[in-house]
């Protein structure tokens, strides 16, 4: 089998690349808000405050909603460097201080011309709506975003669909057009000057330019040029299939061991959900596997997929894999089907890997003679934990006891929400920098 070698390890001076893309993140997001100030004041200000004060805050309010563009817009260079989840992270507290920027905007604009006007605060908001240009699409367009930030919050999250939320969150950018129109008819750092004006279309511009090419254009040409297609669908066990999906020219396909994919179907009854699966064996230019448990409609599902299926696949995505690598030698931590990136990583890592496989029981060892005959071949230690819950296996002792060189490694860890917890504070305990500890969040981001 040809598969990707993992990328040399870096000197301990050099740079980490997710160091290098949040810091890039952080100064593109300084740079534009020293702009922003800039025009705003090269603009004037009026003789009143909550005025002022309100205008600054919807400039401010547009390169938020810009930046949030930015965030989901799923660049390769982004996304593998940061990751799709602490991108969507960032995304929802972005998220809510724009709802508030916004609301202070609207707040203070009504305000200010209240104050000059001898209007109450409703009547002079209906009568902005009704006699300024591009008032009422501002209206529209905070509501939307209102709309869209309350059903971000946790509690209602919860209680949607997938689907559903996506859905409304599409709302997003009908609200970024609204609010782009409006900026344009009365802003007025926006038509203060020629250079004001080129600066905003092209950091509007800039923006949507970035979601298009990642969330469209790029999917559309990968599809396109890979024919991707169901090879076989194999039976692990009773909850657990594997899907080996062929295509043409995957070499040239830019995935790791580690990495996921948002799947799509193409079947009848399943055409319109995508689900990021990670890929479970390393790519090798040929086929890409999966590797799923049932836990829902969906996933239960794909045991009935027949070879030939047209697959849509979105991706690579993802950060959990060797380029972030510090140390010659990993530890391996996989709870239950989270042992599907980590079986792939363990295919392309050099250097000496521990692997530790925790699971309720033997039984529910997925992929375990894989994983085993793996780490014999490449020389490395496998260490089946099972067990209930209670008491924890994986407490900072016991984890000594099995790695007793945990500190002098990288961490790869995968699996439940809980037990990834418990193990990441077990790995403190034990002294492993958090830099060195490598996980994410397999989640769809809006």
């Amino acid at each position: 089998m040809t598969t990707l070698s993992s990328p040399p390890v870096p000197p301990p001076t050099a740079l980490r690349p997710r160091v290098v893309a949040r810091t890039g993140l952080y100064a593109v997001l300084a740079a534009n808000a020293v702009v922003v100030a800039y025009f705003f004041v090269a603009a004037g200000f009026t003789g009143n405050t909550l005025l002022v004060l309100g205008r600054l805050a919807g400039l401010y309010g547009a390169l938020l909603m810009a930046f949030q563009l930015l965030l989901v817009a799923r660049l390769p260079w982004l996304d593998r460097r940061i990751g799709m989840d602490r991108l969507t992270l960032w995304h929802r507290w972005t998220g809510f201080t724009l709802v508030w920027t916004l609301l202070t905007h609207a707040v203070l604009i009504t305000l200010g011309y209240a104050q000059s006007s001898g209007m109450d605060p409703v009547s002079q908001l209906v009568d902005l709506a009704r006699t300024t240009e591009g008032v009422l699409r501002a209206v529209v367009a905070l509501s939307l975003v209102l709309v869209v930030g309350t059903v971000s919050a946790r509690w209602a999250r919860r209680r949607l669909a997938y689907e559903t939320w996506h859905f409304t969150h599409l709302y997003t950018y009908l609200a970024v057009v609204l609010a782009f129109t409006h900026q344009v008819a009365t802003g007025t750092t926006f038509v203060a000057s020629a250079a004001a004006r080129a600066y905003w279309w092209t950091l509007w511009g800039a923006a949507l330019t970035a979601v298009a090419v990642g969330r469209l254009l790029l999917p559309l040409w990968r599809n396109g040029r890979h024919h991707l297609r169901v090879a076989a669908v194999i039976p692990e066990n009773d909850d657990v299939v594997s899907v080996y999906i062929t295509g043409r020219a995957l070499d040239r396909l830019p995935a790791r061991a580690g990495q996921f994919f948002l799947w799509r179907f193409l079947t009848r009854d399943r055409w319109w959900q995508a689900n990021p699966y990670s890929l479970s064996a390393a790519p090798d230019g040929r086929t890409l596997r999966l590797t799923v448990k049932a836990a829902g409609d969906g996933s239960r599902s794909l045991r009935h997929l027949r070879p030939g299926t047209r697959v849509f696949a979105e991706g690579p995505y993802g950060a959990f894999t060797t380029l972030h690598r510090t140390r010659p030698d990993a530890l391996l931590i996989a709870g239950g089907v989270g042992v599907t990136p980590i079986r792939a990583l363990l295919e392309e890592l050099h250097g000496h890997a521990v692997v530790v496989y925790r699971v309720a029981s033997e039984r529910d060892a997925v992929l375990y003679a894989e994983l085993r005959d793996l780490a014999h071949a490449r020389g490395a230690v496998l260490h089946l934990v099972t067990g209930p819950a209670a008491p924890d296996r994986l407490a900072p002792a016991e984890l000594a006891r099995l790695v007793p060189d945990v500190a002098h490694r990288d961490v790869y860890l995968c699996g439940p929400p809980g037990m990834t917890g418990a193990v990441r504070r077990s790995l403190r305990e034990l002294g492993v920098p958090a830099a060195r500890i490598h996980f994410e969040r397999f989640s769809l981001a809006g």
